[in-house]
């Protein structure tokens, strides 16, 4: 850490700290008012409240997160920012002409060049010093001490580096070099402009760079180069100096970085001997670069986000690494005296960030509040309702603020700081020079500085007179709370001001007027809020004036909070209804004395209460009006205070008009005359002030009587007038009977104009009516003639009955005939009906059948449009399609020539349906006429399910059936469910022929569609090779036949007709030419019919089937067929299926025969085949036959052996 300089900061006196009793700190405003004498005084004061009152802190510490403003410390203190802002106005002017600013060293310290600019200047100027050899004088001036030769020091750094520029100020064109000491320091400029909130204007960016004194440039190479120069072709005399006015020596012609304007070296005064580095401007350039005005300052918001608890990090990490100790081992009075320090200089640049003005309605207040997030416990309710809680403390009732109703965040809802150390608050005072109160929740101290309120004025001229370039390019800078000056500096030019250290727990109160500022110890949390007792207002008033001539804006209206507090004065305590009259004498006197002078304007009442305050500031002095204000019609947008109505346009003053406000109601007659009654009842004596009572009544009474006969003649000739009118508004006629009611005599003009109201009003609903004709309904119209029947004859209500009977007519008719037309049998055809409405589009009314009449006409053209687009190219029709059709066609009422054809192909293809499910489907099969005819996506797979359980899911295969049967749109898809069909199907048949062979015990076993265990006569399917119970199968056309193949009940889905009696239903769909699924199905059935007949005859022809069957039988293993001595329970098969065991093509034949849903003898043929080599097979093999026949007479009751082709198990 930097050492102390010997000049260190002395604390001024403490200001006053009280401590209230409990019954003292009950009322605060109380409180407040007894502390007052003292405390306003010192400006400040601090206040600690009872040990016991603490109460719990409130605020959301999750929620809350803020963006804090960026402190620089040496860029807050008035001098020392008027220091910077000089050093950087030579060092831009050093830059333009290609040099660096260094700030040389003398006496081992760097030299103060706004300090010798100041003195050299007090003093007369560099000619005088010099010729009057002053310089040692400055040297003493400026702390260095005597006989060492400085002032010649100072006399060549002020010629080198601050004389050019104050020649240049005054207008000389001198463009020196600066050369530099390599011991000087580098100056880098702060760029305050660039880093403020408020954005600094646009400037010329100094992009390009100039190269002087190149012997070769092309001249039309484009502006946006870096390099610029003058070459030495003949195209060069385009350059012409701007002093000489001639374009010759070339080599010495110097061109200007921003305006390309051209100089010769040895022109400029004085000459240049060597080329500036870097950019070069002329003295145009220079004077416009130099000449800006300087920029408002404020704060720069920081560049991230903070939490309470990432905030509270940084700021003890910051202190405790500055100071090189623990936090709260650093003493207050170090950091104040480091603050100081840190403020006054230039040389360290110490930048810190303060969490100000964070709005407590957004995260929470830290005092509890009724409905916030915070729970508050019984104990601590009465912090809820305590006056210094400071949410209650602009608002109870002796607060004047409590007339505010705007919720003004800072001033009547509490504001939020999170500070750090050094963090600081800079001079101000309150707006509109209000109380405020601060209280510290938690944390290091804040250290606060205060000035009475009476030495404001002082103060300012103190700041002014000693930063006046401060305040040139801000008057109202003391507003901004941008700006500190130290306190003993303020106190060496007479200004009283007082310190104290607040700290966790504890109030700091401002009085009116009592500019303070401070800074923060370390890492806290501090709430504060403004307030406004009865004592202020006075005070209020003046800020107002005050303001108006800053040109500053209010806050809010103080004008109009003293009219509402007068509103309501029956609701004060006498004390404050007292002040409020006082300042309303004071607010009246000044409007009345501000009206005198626009007295000859036009006026108008307004309600400026209603307008937002942006609506109603002075474009002058943007004071918020409330009493009054100035409007011209040529500037609509704007209005002016009577303070300044010579700002508002040139117009002249009669142009202008005067808007008021009208605060209070004047007494009445009757209220007049009650009075004068009462005085007479009651006998008072003669005064003057009865007399005058008297007197005005009398007055009264006879201007209540011109008044009235005015009004009289003026409603009588308005009656005249709108009587005339052949159609007066209702509007009219009702703002004029209104005005009858004022009048207390008897009108004859009374009864016509209530008669032509209501004309008027049935005109107007009639006109209404006839304006919306989709409304405009049967009812409606009869309504609106019964309502006219009743009215008083007139010629326009005459007219309009007429066409309103008219029109009900009409309308009526067509009603009748419409429907009429929809419900005639047979139908009308189309044409007729299209010519009936072009009658019915003329008849302005909403008439719901004719409606009706043409949606039927849209929907039948749009049927035959679908009809016609139906068999548009030869194209044939799918059923569904035409079924649709013909379904809707019968919902239309309208003659529909193409029906009858549709019908009859539909008829046609019921009856071919008809005629194609009786040559196919079983009695009462539970199949449909296509799935019969389809291939099946899931074969034989009902067989292994319950009955039970089959009987629920016939819903569910239904709409699965229906699901796959619809993707059934062309042979493709049916080829494919095909191979489907054939590849689960001989799965199965695997499966069940492998059954019996795997079951240790019959009993376990699950057979048949009773889905029991195989017992006595089973009977097994050819095709799925399932077993199934004789007796659950006999009795039905499932009996085994003799040389025939078994099929069960699953597998025999259909009659199986001859393929002759198929080929004609395939013939007579042709004919019908319409494509419906099942014709589809027909048509692949055939085909895959006709593919295996061929596959057959190919196999018979090339010898395969009979040859492989029989070499299949003679090797056949003795798992070919189960073994006798392997089940418990004994059964045997009364018919068994051909076990094939051979290559997949003929089984994949045999079973693709037995799928066909036709009849075919190759498919008996091959059966049979198979069934003698079979025989043969069984005939030859040796086989344990012996003794299976001997089992089976020991279970057969009647002893016989069973019958050929039968095996017992």
């Amino acid at each position: 850490m930097t050492q102390s300089r010997p000049n260190e900061f002395i604390a001024p006196p403490e200001c006053p700290v009280f401590e209230p009793t409990w019954e003292e700190f009950a009322d605060p405003f109380a409180y407040i008012n007894k502390i007052r004498p003292i405390a306003e005084k010192t400006g400040i004061c601090k206040v600690r409240p009872p040990k016991e009152w603490q109460p719990p802190f409130a605020c959301d510490v999750d929620r809350l997160h803020f963006t804090p403003r960026i402190q620089r410390l040496n860029e807050l203190e008035a001098q020392t920012r008027v220091k910077l802002n000089f050093l950087d106005q030579i060092a831009k002017f050093w830059e333009l002409q290609g040099c660096t600013l260094k700030i040389p060293h003398v006496e081992r310290k760097n030299l103060d060049l706004y300090q010798l600019n100041k003195l050299v200047n007090d003093d007369g100027g560099f000619d005088a010093v010099c010729r009057e050899r002053r310089w040692s004088k400055i040297a003493l001036k400026m702390g260095f001490a005597p006989g060492k030769a400085i002032g010649s020091h100072l006399r060549s750094h002020y010629e080198r580096i601050l004389y050019p520029y104050n020649l240049f100020q005054t207008g000389a064109n001198l463009l020196p070099t600066l050369t530099n000491d390599t011991k000087d320091m580098d100056y880098i400029p702060h760029d305050l402009p660039q880093r403020q909130s408020v954005q600094p204007l646009e400037t010329c960016s100094i992009a390009r760079r100039a190269k002087r004194m190149r012997a070769e440039v092309n001249l039309f190479q484009e502006a946006s180069l870096s390099c610029v120069a003058v070459c030495l072709s003949p195209q060069v005399d385009q350059y012409m100096c701007l002093v000489c006015g001639s374009g010759s020596e070339e080599d010495r012609l110097l061109l200007c970085d921003g305006c390309d304007d051209s100089y010769h070296t040895f022109c400029l005064i004085p000459p240049l001997h060597d080329v500036p580095k870097g950019d070069w401007r002329c003295p145009k350039c220079l004077a416009q670069e130099c000449g800006k005005p300087q920029v408002a300052f404020g704060f720069e918001q920081a560049g991230r986000d903070y939490s309470l608890r990432t905030f509270g990090d940084m700021a003890d990490s910051f202190k405790s690494d500055y100071f090189n100790m623990p936090v709260h081992m650093v003493p207050t009075e170090l950091v104040e005296k480091e603050f100081w320090r840190l403020v006054s200089t230039i040389e360290e640049d110490v930048t810190v960030e303060y969490g100000a003005d964070i709005a407590s309605k957004e995260f929470g207040s830290g005092f509890p509040v009724r409905g916030g997030r915070f729970q508050v416990s019984p104990e601590d309710e009465d912090y809820l309702t305590s006056g210094w809680n400071l949410n209650n403390m602009p608002v109870i009732d002796s607060s004047v603020l409590t007339h505010v109703t705007a919720d003004i965040c800072g001033m009547k809802l509490p504001w939020l700081y999170v500070g750090m150390c050094f963090s600081s608050f800079c001079w101000h005072i309150e707006d509109h020079w209000s109380y405020s109160i601060n209280y510290l929740h938690w944390g290091e101290p804040k250290t606060w500085y205060g000035a009475p309120g009476y030495t404001a004025e002082k103060l300012e001229g103190v700041m002014k007179k000693l930063a006046p370039e401060l305040f040139e390019s801000q008057p109202d800078l003391l507003h901004q709370l941008v700006t500190i000056m130290n306190p003993n500096t303020l106190m060496n030019h007479g200004v009283p001001i007082y310190r104290t250290n607040q700290c966790a727990g504890e109030f700091v109160i401002t009085f009116p007027r009592a500019y303070h500022s401070g800074f923060n110890q370390g890492f806290n949390f501090a709430e504060a809020v403004n307030f406004c007792t009865m004592d202020w207002m006075p005070m209020g008033r003046m800020c107002v004036d005050h303001y108006r001539q800053l040109d500053r804006y209010c806050v809010f209206s103080h004008d109009e909070m003293v009219c509402k507090m007068a509103s309501k004065a029956d609701t004060m305590d006498v004390a404050l209804a007292s002040a409020v009259q006082r300042d309303m004498t004071v607010m009246l006197l000044e409007e009345d004395k501000l009206r005198d002078k626009v007295s000859k304007m036009q006026s108008q009442q307004v309600e400026y209460d209603l307008l937002p305050d942006e609506e109603r500031q002075c474009s002058k002095c943007r004071t918020t009006c409330y009493l009054s204000a100035l409007t011209c019609p040529c500037n609509p947008g704007q209005l002016v205070c009577l303070h300044h109505a010579q700002d508002l346009c040139s117009c002249p003053p009669n142009n202008l008009t005067l808007n008021t406000v009208c605060l209070f109601m004047c007494s009445g007659l009757e209220v007049l005359r009650s009075l004068v009654e009462e005085a007479e009842v009651k006998q008072f004596p003669q005064s003057d002030l009865l007399r005058q009572l008297c007197a005005v009544t009398l007055d009264a009474e006879k201007c209540a009587v011109v008044d009235l006969l005015t009004r009289v003649d003026d409603f009588q000739q308005r009656s005249e007038r709108l009587l005339c009118d052949e159609a007066p508004s209702p509007a009219d006629l009702q703002s004029l009977l209104d005005v009858s009611l004022g009048l207390d005599v008897e009108l004859p003009q009374l009864s016509l104009l209530r008669e032509r109201l209501e004309q008027a009003r049935w005109l107007e609903v009639v006109q209404g009516a006839n304006s919306q004709p989709h409304s405009l309904c049967l009812d409606t119209m009869r309504r609106l003639i019964d309502q006219g029947v009743g009215l008083a004859p007139h010629a326009l209500v005459e007219r309009a009955m007429a066409r309103l009977q008219e029109l009900l007519t009409m309308s009526e008719h067509w009603e009748e005939r419409a429907l009429g037309l929809m419900e005639a049998r047979p139908c009308y055809c189309v044409e007729t009906l299209e010519a009936a409405l072009q009658e019915v589009n003329s008849i302005p009314a909403y008439l719901p059948n004719c409606l009706l009449l043409k949606d039927t006409v849209d929907q039948a053209k749009d049927w035959l449009q679908e009809a016609d687009t139906l068999q548009l190219g030869g194209r044939i029709p799918v059923l569904d399609t035409l079924t649709d059709l013909v379904s809707r066609a019968k919902t239309i009422p309208v003659w529909l020539d193409p029906l009858a054809r549709l019908e009859a192909l539909v008829s046609d293809v019921q009856a071919w349906k008809e005629s194609a499910a009786k040559t196919f489907l079983m009695k009462n099969s539970p199949y449909s006429l296509l799935e019969v005819l389809c291939p099946r996506c899931e074969a034989g797979t009902g067989s292994q399910k319950s009955k039970s359980k089959r009987a629920k899911d016939v819903a569910q295969c239904n709409k699965r059936n229906g699901t796959w049967l619809d993707c059934l749109s062309d042979m493709a898809t049916l080829a494919e469910v095909r191979q489907k069909e054939m590849e689960s199907l001989l799965a199965l048949r695997a499966s069940n022929e492998s059954k019996l062979l795997q079951a240790g015990d019959c009993g376990a076993l699950r057979v048949c569609v009773c889905h029991n265990a195989p017992l006595g006569a089973m009977l097994q399917c050819e095709l799925c090779s399932d077993t199934f119970h004789r007796s659950c199968v006999s009795g039905s056309n499932q009996d085994p036949r003799p040389n025939q193949a078994w099929l069960c009940p699953h597998c025999q889905r259909s009659e199986k007709p001859p393929l002759d009696r198929v080929l004609p239903l395939l013939a007579s769909l042709q004919r019908i030419r319409v494509r419906l699924p099942e014709g589809d199905a027909l048509r692949f059935l055939i085909e895959r019919t006709v593919r295996w007949q061929h596959r057959m005859q190919q196999a018979s022809t090339e010898g395969v089937a009979l040859m492989t069957s029989h070499q299949r039988w003679g090797s056949s293993s003795p798992t070919s067929a189960p073994s006798p001595h392997t089940y418990s329970v004994s059964f045997y098969m009364d018919h068994q299926c051909i076990p094939l065991q051979g290559p997949p093509e003929l089984e994949e034949l045999m079973v693709e025969g037995f799928l066909l849903q036709v009849t075919l003898p190759e498919t008996q043929q091959l059966y049979m085949s198979l069934s003698r080599l079979d025989s043969h097979n069984l005939t030859d093999s040796p086989s344990p036959q012996h003794s299976t026949e001997q089992d089976q007479h020991q279970h057969n009751p009647q002893g016989g052996s069973p019958p050929h082709n039968q095996v017992t198990y």
